[in-house]
């Protein structure tokens, strides 16, 4: 892995930002962040049935982060950089990580959305390091107040 960011780092930086744009993504995103409360795969086959809108923003929302989770393990984005960008791939793994680690078991696949829970971890650990007690607020703020309203 490189030491610093470059001209490269923060340009893929940027399209991956221009990518979030794109208005079904920008629709996708702010639903799983608002809206999505499934705790299991049942939940989720449920509220998010294959063919329906919000099964599509799952999908759409959930491999966006992977790609770009990708994208920065595979060091082509210096892992700074992005932290020091976005909280919200770690929202993203948190809203979905009941349902992804139930359908990486039915799919009898390891790897699925594994790029997306190894860089939020790493995420975790990152803020934990430079503000100990963030997520741990932002978490009670947006995710389980979130809850709490939308049983």
């Amino acid at each position: 892995m490189k030491e610093h960011s470059d001209n490269y780092d923060a340009e893929l930086l940027l399209r991956l930002y221009d990518l979030r744009r794109e208005a079904r993504l920008r629709q996708a995103r702010e639903w799983l962040g608002r809206e999505f409360r499934a705790k299991s795969l049942a939940e989720f086959m449920q509220v998010c049935p294959p063919g329906s809108e919000q099964n599509a923003s799952f999908r759409m929302a959930i491999s966006y982060w992977d790609m770009a989770a990708s994208i920065v393990l595979h060091g082509l984005i210096k892992e700074e950089l992005f932290f020091e960008n976005t909280t919200e791939l770690w929202l993203t793994w948190e809203r979905a990580k009941p349902v992804a680690l139930e359908m990486r078991e039915q799919n009898k696949n390891p790897c699925l959305f594994k790029n997306l829970e190894t860089l939020a971890e790493k995420y975790a650990e990152w803020m934990s390091k430079r503000a100990p007690e963030a997520l741990d607020s932002y978490r009670k703020r947006v995710l389980d107040s979130a809850a709490r309203k939308n049983p």
